[in-house]
């Protein structure tokens, strides 16, 4: 990417946001962020119990995302976020105009088998159905590209550096 975009590394639960985030960040030399901690300790503890988060719940997350996002606007920065409604995502480029999303897509199957061997993490496999159903993907109209997560961490952020070469 020649310009300093700040990226929003988007997608269901258990896609490698969390991985991949930082790989992207470091080949393009600006700051990660870790969405999660961004969230309300009321967002953790409904998560933690299994219970999906309700629109409410999001916002003030989705703020906090998009403030920082603010703050690195014109000297670039990636961040993770689910980010799975395109309400969310208009929220984000509100808040940040100029924010690009890599959406990382895999298959249900994998996805839940990478969920699975995650250890330490709040968001328990029983909430990947309601993220599935939630998620609305990137649109023709919306900047962004979709990046497939099969392969090691560095092939996807292989790919997704290429896709964001292509957007410039």
């Amino acid at each position: 990417m020649r310009t300093p975009h700040v990226v929003v590394v988007m997608g269901v639960a258990g896609t490698g946001k969390t991985t991949i985030g930082p790989l992207l960040a470091a080949r393009l030399g600006v700051p990660y962020a870790e969405g999660d901690d961004f969230h309300p300790e009321a967002n953790i503890a409904k998560m933690t119990a299994g219970i999906p988060l309700e629109d409410e719940d999001r916002w003030p997350w989705l703020d906090a995302i998009g403030a920082w996002a603010r703050g690195r606007t014109g000297r670039g920065g990636v961040v993770s976020s689910s980010a799975l409604k395109r309400s969310y995502r208009d929220r984000l480029r509100a808040a940040a105009p100029g924010i690009v999303f890599v959406h990382l897509t895999g298959d249900r199957e994998l996805v839940e088998r990478r969920m699975a061997n995650r250890r330490g993490h709040f968001m328990p496999t029983a909430l990947l159905d309601s993220q599935f159903a939630t998620l609305q993907p990137l649109q023709p109209d919306e900047p962004g590209v979709a990046v497939d997560i099969s392969g090691t961490p560095e092939e996807i952020t292989a790919r997704a550096l290429a896709a964001l070469e292509d957007l410039d």
